[in-house]
């Protein structure tokens, strides 16, 4: 197995986007692909990372970019100025993943007709939005996301399915968020799923994380756990592992 990657610029109106796809160049063909979508501080090297582990399992992982190209936030309070446009303008978030999306299935490697959206915290969320205004995408994952809804979505039915992991001790999106969030799925008539973790925080998933005080905080469990649910529920919308 080898794994490649290269960097893809794309558009949204005068703001230049760069996108990192990573691939297995021992596969056939075009394969299922995964858009994965970064937590509040931009496109990072765990975003890329995540890209490459979804290449490993024989898919193509393409890390997307919200902010543009070379944008990273490096503070708490970098990273809210980043993300906050985004979170009042969802119309904004959900076109720029629409983008994204676009972009990925224009990719050689890529099997446009089985494609599924992940991403992490702010991610999240951009990945249930994109099920949320009814991309035709196969699945939509969430590793503790933001849950609340974007407002501009009621009556519309998410064709994706949906799986979202998230921490039952975390300070932004408490149990009672995650319960409003099986309601919204459930009148949206999506195939969904929940996975609450106990004592478990926020951005469990990131090694990095160790803000008690915020509610950021790895846990390593959380972290196994949730990615053998993931690398199941791809099997499943994909109907088996990639071939190589």
């Amino acid at each position: 197995m080898s794994i490649q990657t290269r960097l893809i610029e794309y558009r949204d109106g005068d703001t230049v986007l760069e996108g990192c796809l990573a691939w297995n160049d021992d596969n056939s063909g075009p394969v299922p692909a995964v858009l994965i979508s970064h937590a509040w501080g931009g496109r990072d090297e765990f975003a890329v990372d995540k890209a490459w582990k979804i290449a490993e399992l024989g898919y193509v992982g393409f890390a997307m970019d919200m902010y543009g190209k070379g944008i990273r936030g490096t503070s708490v309070e970098e990273n809210s100025a980043l993300m906050q446009p985004f979170m009042k303008d969802r119309e904004s978030l959900q076109r720029r993943m629409k983008l994204a999306l676009a972009t990925l299935r224009h990719q050689p490697e890529v099997d446009a007709a089985r494609v599924a959206a992940m991403g992490y915290c702010f991610g999240g969320l951009c990945s249930l939005d994109l099920a949320r205004a009814g991309a035709d995408i196969i699945g939509a994952v969430s590793f503790h996301g933001l849950l609340f809804p974007p407002g501009n979505t009621e009556g519309n039915r998410i064709l994706a399915r949906v799986l979202c992991m998230h921490g039952y001790d975390d300070p932004m999106g408490s149990p009672e968020a995650m319960l409003a969030l099986a309601d919204e799925l459930t009148a949206a008539a999506a195939d969904w799923q929940i996975h609450a973790y106990g004592n478990t925080k926020h951005a469990f998933t990131n090694p990095a994380a160790n803000d008690h005080k915020l509610g950021t905080v790895y846990n390593a469990t959380a972290e196994r756990r949730s990615w053998k649910t993931l690398v199941n529920f791809l099997e499943e919308i994909f109907q088996g592992p990639a071939k190589a």
